[in-house]
């Protein structure tokens, strides 16, 4: 009997997952000595000294197995609560595994194959593939060159096959902070065209020019609105998020979360409550200071939009290049790992760069990028 291969057996959904960009990265950076890398999408602080002592002392009290899918009632009840006070609202609650997961139960839950889902172009990586992989087709919407919400825009994108709206503040790639006028319209299309609107604010506790103006409050009957831990308290691997909206979709997300993920990490979650109170004022202050010296050193070299939060800069890549992932190979070849914007977009116009690195790293990687730039 002849070897299985690929072609027999994967399925047209999984083949349909291109992670060639990320990987050709990875696969160059691996070949580097100590490279200076601006390429990850991971907080450089330790998690908070009382989140990880509320971790230690939940393993010590054995609660080391399943929690009930939604997630544990003391911190459900604490999400509830601080939700109530910020948007005078009580939407439903569930604790999900990170932010990834609860994207992926909510277009679980609300999309048949041939529904449409409108976002902004460039987009966090996941929405694209996690949209084609439950039968789904995204639309995006172009938004360059300043990354904002253009209402226009995103109304002739949908069609009578459009579900789902999506918005994310502060944004991955970008780091742009949408207004309260920019959620606002959103809101009001969704209204308009009978859609749901899913506010993606992972990023929402790292905001450098002010709060964080949320899509909640406009249209709460139809907004599905997913924070995390993660990002906040350099948690990342402990995958921890939550998703609040409507009954009836939480309520479905909860089913369809018993037969994937079971419940978010239990002992997560007991961290997470500690997290809650956490100050990381500190690590915000830390990485404005960043993102403002990465601006002061990248701008005489390249085209950008300053970002309000997040970690990252999307800039534009000088037009003596082909295109991003000619610029990113050749930093590749100088000691710097970025990531081509095509990763994020269906363009191949710029390029990621994290700042949350080292200042030493930071101030060498621009000094190399800027060189290229200028030939």
């Amino acid at each position: 009997m002849s070897e299985p291969t690929a072609h027999r057996f994967l399925s047209a959904r999984s083949r349909s997952v291109d992670a060639s960009g990320i990987r050709k990265v990875f696969d160059l950076g691996a070949e580097l000595t100590d490279p200076i890398n601006l390429s990850i999408g991971q907080p450089d602080f330790d998690v908070p000294i009382p989140v990880r002592q509320a971790a230690i002392e939940a393993i010590q009290r054995g609660e080391n197995g399943y929690t009930v899918t939604q997630g544990i009632g003391p911190l459900r009840e604490r999400l509830t609560a601080d939700l109530e006070r910020e948007f005078g609202l009580t939407p439903a609650v569930l604790v999900t595994s990170g932010v990834s997961g609860g994207i992926l139960l909510s277009l679980m839950a609300l999309l048949d194959p041939g529904d449409q889902v409108v976002l902004g172009d460039p987009y966090f990586v996941i929405y694209k593939h996690a949209v084609r992989l439950v039968g789904g087709e995204p639309v995006f919407v172009d938004t360059y060159p300043d990354f904002g919400f253009d209402v226009e825009r995103f109304e002739k994108a949908i069609t009578a096959r459009t579900k789902i709206l999506v918005v994310a503040t502060p944004s991955n790639p970008t780091g742009v902070v949408l207004t309260a006028d920019d959620l606002r319209q959103a809101a009001e299309l969704a209204r308009r065209h009978d859609l749901i609107l899913l506010v993606d604010e992972i990023y929402n506790r790292l905001t450098y020019d002010g709060p964080c103006p949320s899509g909640v409050g406009f249209a709460p009957e139809r907004t599905l609105l997913l924070r995390g831990f993660g990002k906040s308290y350099g948690m990342t691997g402990w995958r921890l998020g939550y998703a609040a909206g409507p009954k009836w979709l939480i309520g479905e997300m909860t089913k369809l979360q018993q037969f994937t993920f079971v419940c978010a990490p239990s002992i997560a979650q007991h961290a997470g409550l500690a997290a809650l109170d956490a100050d990381i004022s500190g690590q915000v202050n830390d990485y404005r200071r960043k993102r403002d010296l990465v601006l002061a050193r990248l701008s005489p070299s390249f085209d950008l939009v300053k970002p309000g939060g997040g970690f990252y800069f999307f800039p534009r890549v000088p037009a003596r290049f082909a295109g991003a992932t000619a610029f990113v190979e050749e930093a590749i070849r100088h000691n710097v790992l970025i990531i081509p914007g095509s990763v994020f977009s269906e363009r191949d116009t710029h390029f990621r760069l994290s700042y949350a690195t080292g200042d030493q790293a930071l101030e060498r990687g621009c000094e190399i990028l800027c060189k290229l730039a200028r030939g």
